[in-house]
């Protein structure tokens, strides 16, 4: 285990402050919020908790990255959700919310899932953490924290009982 210490409820005050800027932007320049797209597991639980914090209608959608990910052959069919979209993808703008971006490779997986149900008019990626290590040209539109951590570990969110977010970080 690392000594890394991140307050994951911390972090998810200011993603909740700054998405309600966002919405107030989407709302001034379309007139509507953007539908909340979370990536299944931990982006998921994000995209639950802000919908209902920001007092959003509906519900927030998930995105599961299993059926396009190019290790697919190593790692089989994830378990940690299938892919559900409450509202009509095409013409939308959508806000993907994930915990953790690192490679660059599960956001480009749920891309192509996500375009499998239509063609959004936009889409933003807003994350908890950026931990850098890129290996594909994608980029969040909103991190709340940067952080550097060797490759042979693994950064995650994980959702306690009572609602409440935490990190582990794990030797891989």
């Amino acid at each position: 285990m690392s000594s890394l210490t991140l307050n994951a409820e911390a972090l998810y005050s200011e993603l909740l402050t700054s998405m309600q800027q966002l919405i107030a932007s989407y709302d001034s320049l379309y007139r509507q919020a953007p539908f909340l797209v979370g990536v299944a597991s931990g982006g998921a639980w994000l995209a639950q908790r802000l919908q209902t914090d920001l007092g959003l209608p509906g519900e927030a959608g998930t995105l599961s990255s299993s059926m396009h990910r190019d290790d697919f052959s190593r790692r089989g069919l994830a378990s940690s959700g299938q892919t559900r979209l409450p509202f009509d993808v095409n013409g939308a703008h959508l806000v993907v919310v994930d915990d953790v971006l690192y490679t660059g490779r599960t956001l480009r997986a749920v891309l192509n899932e996500l375009f499998d149900y239509g063609r959004p008019a936009s889409v933003k990626l807003v994350v908890l953490v950026d931990r850098g290590g890129r290996e594909l040209p994608v980029q969040a539109d909103l991190a709340m924290a940067r952080v550097a951590l060797p490759a042979s570990q693994s950064l995650e969110l994980a959702r306690l009982e009572n609602g409440q977010f935490s990190f582990q970080v794990q030797d891989r």
